[in-house]
């Protein structure tokens, strides 16, 4: 009994000790585990990606000397998360490269030949033989100067699509015109609504509807008319209005389709929209600034705003601002204009200051943000309901400062704000200016990063939703075309 009660203890005894070394080996190795993961995540995260220091909470990254942000004009773009995971698994690349350098994807684009009334006829142009479009290729319709060029922007893009067909055209395009609508991407629909506006508003004593009128009319009549329109219910179609009065009277049937608009302001937002639509730049109406060699000691206004001071709407905080900042020694704030040599002073004037006002007027854009761009001059925008161009892709805090309009007409709040900007954070924003200033460049033929080539890529960026939104109304309309209900 004696033998058998000492050797039931020791197998207890061996049972315990097995155990614990069990657990005690299954703790370290769990431990181990755990010290592993945390490893290479830690080294995952120790190369920040190229767009890092762009980020919404970037305030002490753009400070932090082991983040350098490139200038380069491509790297300011910003990816989203998706393109940010994406650029952590494949190859390191050469810096400055982006999302949209990288996808090489032509927009294909069906455009509707209108009758030359509804584009270049509006600039004097007549068609030879049955082309309703000018040879480009030996003499361009030129468009008219002075505050028509600032929504020129149907002018550039229809150029663009002209030029797609060329054999000898450029290899940078963004875009692609095809003549099957069945093929293509968006519907662009090459109407000079702006220049109609500009040169048609008027009604003669013989007439009952101006000719601008009378060209929207007939466009919703031959737009909702054709085909194409009635697949989509106009849905993937893209229409100029850059100008805020123009289309007026058709924006209102034309409503499903993308308008390319300079803001929201004279719409509401059933009819147009952020998701919906894209917001161009205006072309900037003061000259580039070519090898601009300034600094912040060589430009001696601190502050500088030339235009139209008494406004409607929004832009009545122009005469409060005035009335707080017209005694400031430094800062020029006067009423301008284009006539009388206003464009030359305006240049003069934004090339010799730090920082250029950009204060919303009747609505909440206008050219004088991009004539500030061009001149390096660093926008101050006060203009609460203001959309940008390209927002989506292009971080504008890296290179212009945002006062909420509450808060600039304070006493004072406004010029000891700008007061408070360094040297050190004007310089590298005046850097930036430079580096984004193709972005807002018209040009033909358009080259990579211009102003042409950027709406285009951001008109792609709305394909998606144009499908989503027409397949979404295709739910219960399968009889269109005499297709019947099953």
């Amino acid at each position: 009994m004696g033998d058998r009660t000492v050797s039931t203890s020791t197998i207890k005894v061996v049972s315990r000790k097995s155990l614990c070394c069990f657990f005690a080996m299954t703790t370290l190795l769990f431990v181990l585990s755990w010290l592993f993961i945390l490893r290479s995540t830690s080294s995952t995260h120790q190369n920040p990606t190229l767009f890092s220091s762009f980020s919404d909470s970037d305030s002490d990254q753009v400070r932090d000397k082991t983040v350098e942000p490139s200038f380069s004009n491509r790297a300011i773009l910003v990816d989203n998360e998706k393109e940010d995971e994406k650029q952590l698994q494949e190859p390191k690349e050469e810096k400055g490269v982006n999302c949209m350098a990288r996808d090489k994807t032509l927009l294909k684009v069906f455009m509707h030949d209108l009758p030359s009334e509804f584009h270049f006829g509006l600039l004097d142009w007549k068609p030879e033989g049955n082309s309703v479009w000018p040879d480009i290729r030996t003499k361009i319709p030129s468009y008219p100067g002075g505050l028509n060029l600032q929504h020129s922007i149907e002018y550039w893009l229809t150029l663009d699509l002209l030029a797609s067909e060329l054999p000898e055209g450029s290899s940078a395009r963004s875009v692609i015109r095809v003549r099957n609508s069945s093929e293509s991407d968006v519907i662009f629909v090459p109407f000079f609504s702006s220049l109609s506006y500009n040169r048609c508003s008027r009604t003669s004593p013989h007439e009952k509807k101006s000719k601008n009128k009378v060209l929207q009319d007939k466009l919703v009549k031959y737009l909702t008319a054709q085909g194409e329109w009635k697949r989509s219910g106009g849905r993937d179609h893209v229409i100029l209005a850059h100008h805020p009065n123009s289309m007026s009277d058709a924006r209102m049937k034309l409503w499903p389709a993308t308008f390319i608009l300079s803001d929201f302001g004279r719409y509401p937002p059933n009819i147009a929209n952020v998701e919906k639509d894209v917001i161009a730049p205006y072309k900037h109406v003061v000259a580039p600034y070519v090898n601009d060699q300034s600094t912040f000691d060589s430009r001696p206004l601190l502050l500088y705003f030339q235009g139209a001071i008494h406004r409607k709407d929004g832009g009545h905080v122009r005469q409060e601002l005035f009335n707080l900042l017209k005694h400031e020694k430094d800062v020029h704030f006067s009423f301008g204009s284009v006539k009388k040599g206003g464009v030359k002073k305006a240049t003069e004037g934004m090339r010799s200051s730090k920082f250029c006002l950009n204060i919303a007027g009747d609505t909440p854009s206008s050219n004088r943000l991009f004539d500030a761009i061009t001149s390096h001059c660093v926008p101050v925008i006060i203009s609460d309901e203001i959309e940008l161009p390209y927002e989506d892709v292009l971080d504008y805090s890296q290179f212009c400062i945002f006062v909420r309009t509450k808060d600039a007409l304070k006493k004072k709040f406004l010029i000891n704000f700008i007061r408070s900007i360094d040297k050190d954070e004007w310089t590298r924003m005046w850097n930036m200016l430079k580096e984004v200033q193709s972005f807002f460049e018209f040009q033909f033929p358009s080259r990579e990063g211009d102003a042409v080539q950027m709406i285009w890529q951001a008109v792609a960026r709305k394909v998606p939703f144009m499908k989503l939104k027409t397949n979404r109304s295709r739910r219960f309309f399968r009889s269109l075309y005499g297709t019947k209900f099953l």
